[in-house]
């Protein structure tokens, strides 16, 4: 068998020589070229694995053998060599479709790295039947969703960054996720990071490492995350929330493929594929001076846009069954009621598939025995046409509005502690009747002279006092509560849970 054939096309002799010496080394067969319209010849009469080319030619680009080559077809990964801090040329080449970079002076090991990343993409599939490819994490067979495999399949093959945008919850992670696990550094680790959720004091040592002794508490050695994604695939998460000093560091890390730990004297190489992810628009905080030009640039090379699911409906069953599949067990098997289906289609779902996931989750607790109904589901807001109430034969008589005072707080039990309020004086009230959905009777709120200082345990003390005083209206009859309140008997009974709402003792 063959060894794999190279092409290395660059007018300087000494640099030329230098791959040509390295790539035999590594058992390949190589030829060379110093002009285009000679690699273009070469190119055309034999077959080549990898084509490695500079930028600047005598009678032309680089760049226009990236594009004769990503014109052919013949998937053959083609590399550019680039002028030191020519980044700018760099993203272009890799815009045309070239499969990866290499800077001046060529560190050898950078370009030992490249080329073995750039000749797995060429090795012939050795999946047997015993060993089939995975499955594709992104589920669905809608026209968005089979367009993004394809892009996915065509992005897998190169190095070149990708920048994945869509909405909180479609799915970017697993959209990154794809994409490692089709490229060539399959095997190797993916990093996902949550750029928001890092303390700022904290970044440079997260991303970068450090040295025993480097800072107070360093007691030993530890990498960051460039190092722990050496080889496969690092994704910047929520990259839009990196702090402006951050983003310089960034930059160079990125672009040099270096990194310096905290209280080292030398960087050391990182080979890692970048996917940044947000649900931000970068082009407006690069505008308003929040984002870095230049690393926004070097960072949405390849754009990936994520359809969110109120645009791709025609996956939502599949979508859904595969969700009750992973919160059923083999005994217990969760299902779905008439017309559970039509509502989930004919809600908006502003939160996508991650709100999918929570809305069933929260309908299981709901249910009766795994069927989920209808009511279960408690969607807000929307179009959810067909949520509303049982027909009018079978439909619970509506009592009076009940107005609802400010709970008091310290009658509130043990199990549900009422928080001081003690924020600053409200400037002006406003009227709570504008809120009322339509066709909803509500009392008006009471006026605060100070807000909350903690909402959710207020909000908590509020729907424990209303709750308990439906009780006690109805003699801590459930079903009559629940009705006097408009929500169904399992909703009733999951608040009280929550709550921490016992009966009385007789």
């Amino acid at each position: 068998m063959s060894s794999p054939r190279v092409l290395v096309v660059d007018d300087e002799a000494d640099l030329r020589e230098l791959l040509e010496i390295t790539l035999l080394k590594m058992g390949l067969d190589v030829d060379s070229s110093e002009t285009l319209a000679e690699a273009r010849r070469l190119y055309a009469e034999r077959e080549y694995s990898l084509v490695l080319t500079d930028m600047r030619l005598p009678d032309g680009l680089g760049l226009d053998l990236v594009r004769d080559v990503t014109a052919s077809g013949k998937n053959i990964p083609i590399a550019v060599v680039t002028a030191f801090g020519s980044a700018e040329n760099a993203v272009v080449a890799l815009k045309a479709g070239a499969f990866d970079y290499v800077s001046k002076p060529v560190q050898l090991d950078q370009l030992r790295v490249m080329v073995q990343s750039a000749l797995k993409l060429n090795e012939p599939d050795t999946a047997t039947a015993d060993h089939k490819p995975a499955a594709s994490r992104l589920r669905g067979n809608s026209a968005a969703i089979q367009a993004l495999r394809a892009q996915i399949g065509r992005l897998a093959r190169s190095m070149a960054p990708i920048a994945i945008n869509g909405e909180s919850g479609s799915g970017k992670e697993l959209a990154a996720r794809e994409i490692h696990a089709q490229s060539s550094r399959a095997d190797k680790p993916f990093i996902a990071v949550n750029c928001g959720a890092i303390p700022e004091a904290l970044m440079e040592a997260e991303f970068f490492g450090y040295r025993k002794g480097a800072f107070t508490g360093a007691a030993d050695e530890r990498d960051g995350f460039f190092q722990a994604a050496n080889g496969g695939t690092l994704m910047l998460d929520e990259v839009a929330d990196l702090p402006l000093a951050m983003q310089v560091k960034l930059l160079r890390a990125i672009q040099e493929r270096r990194v310096r730990k905290i209280g080292a004297t030398s960087e050391e190489p990182v080979d890692v594929r970048i996917i940044s992810a947000t649900h931000k628009n970068l082009e407006k905080l690069v505008e308003g001076g929040l984002f870095r030009q230049d690393l926004f640039y070097r960072l949405n090379v390849i754009e990936l846009r994520l359809a969110p699911l109120r645009e791709r409906l025609d996956d939502l069953e599949e979508l859904t069954q595969a969700i009750l599949g992973r919160l059923g067990t083999f005994e217990h098997k969760v299902t779905m009621g008439p017309g559970v289906l039509d509502a989930l289609r004919a809600y908006a779902f502003p939160g996508n598939v991650r709100e999918l996931e929570n809305i069933l989750e929260r309908a299981l607790a709901f249910s009766n025995d795994g069927v989920i109904a209808v009511e279960d589901l408690a969607l807000k807001g929307g179009s959810a046409a067909g949520l509303a109430a049982a027909p009018p034969s079978v439909a619970a008589p509506q009592p009076a509005a009940i107005p609802v005072p400010p709970p008091a707080m310290p009658a509130a039990s043990p199990a549900a502690p009422a928080p001081a309020v003690t924020a600053a004086p409200l400037a002006a009230a406003s009227s709570p009747a504008d809120a009322a959905a339509p066709g909803i009777s509500m009392p008006p709120l009471p006026a605060f002279d100070v807000l909350p200082s903690d909402l959710p345990a207020y909000l908590a003390a509020v729907e424990r006092d209303i709750i308990i005083r439906a009780l006690a209206q109805t003699s801590y009859n459930r079903t009559q509560a629940a009705q006097l309140l408009g929500i169904s008997f399992r909703q009733l009974r999951y608040q009280m849970q929550k709550l921490n709402i016992q009966e009385p003792e007789t």
